[in-house]
C-alpha cells in the first residue's frame, strides 16, 4: 500500500519547497512504496525546484520520462511523454498522468512502466538527466512538439519482441524504443 501521496514524492525530490516544514519533520521522506528518498541539496535550474512539487502531473509525467527513457535522444524522451498523454487521452486507459503512469499498481509485472513496480527508490539522481525530463514535460504538457509517435498508446525496447505488439500497428522506430497503436478497422 501507497505510503505518501505524490505530493510527497514530489516534496520530497524538492526540499527547498519544505524549508519551513523540514523542522517539524522527525523522519526521512519516504516515496510512495515506502522507500526512503535521498535528499537533493542542489539544482542547476531556478524554476524546477518550484514548480514540480505544486504540479503532481508534471511530477509523475517527469519520473516517467526520466525513468523510461533518460538514455534516449531526447526525441526518444518525448516520444515516452506523448505514449503517456496518448493513453491519458484514451478511453482504454486513466484519465490523468498519474493514474496512467501507476495504472496496475505495485506487483512486479502487473504495472505498465517497469520502473514504477521494480521495488527501487524512485528518486531520480542524475540531475541534469532529471531537469531535461522536466523540461521536456514541460513541453509535451504545451504541446510544443508535435507526437513523434503518430498516436502511439504502446512501446517496448527493440531488443525485446512481445507478443501482444503482434496485435498492433508499428509506428515509429525512436532510439531504442518501438512504438504501437491499435489497428485501425
Amino acid at each position: 500500500m501507497r505510503i505518501a501521496s505524490t505530493l510527497a514524492l514530489g516534496a520530497a525530490l524538492f526540499p527547498t519547497l519544505l524549508l519551513a516544514s523540514a523542522a517539524s519533520d522527525s523522519g526521512a521522506p519516504v516515496s510512495e512504496r515506502g522507500t526512503t528518498l535521498a535528499t537533493a541539496t542542489t539544482t542547476t535550474e531556478s524554476s524546477p525546484a518550484q514548480a514540480p512539487a505544486a504540479d503532481p502531473e508534471l511530477l509523475c509525467l517527469a519520473l516517467n520520462i526520466y525513468h523510461e527513457a533518460r538514455s534516449e535522444p531526447e526525441s526518444g524522451q518525448m516520444a515516452v511523454a506523448r505514449v503517456t498523454l496518448n493513453r491519458v487521452a484514451s478511453d482504454a486507459f486513466p484519465g490523468s498522468i498519474c493514474g496512467v503512469v501507476k495504472q496496475g499498481g505495485q506487483q512486479r509485472n502487473r504495472c505498465q512502466f517497469s520502473w514504477w513496480c521494480d521495488g527501487k527508490s524512485d528518486h531520480p539522481t542524475e540531475q541534469e538527466a532529471w531537469h531535461r525530463s522536466l523540461r521536456i514535460g514541460r513541453r509535451a504538457l504545451a504541446e510544443k512538439d508535435p507526437d513523434p509517435t503518430r498516436g502511439a498508446l504502446y512501446y517496448h525496447a527493440h531488443y525485446v519482441k512481445p507478443s501482444w505488439s503482434r496485435a498492433f500497428q508499428r509506428t515509429a522506430q525512436i532510439g531504442q524504443h518501438l512504438f504501437y497503436r491499435p489497428t485501425q478497422s
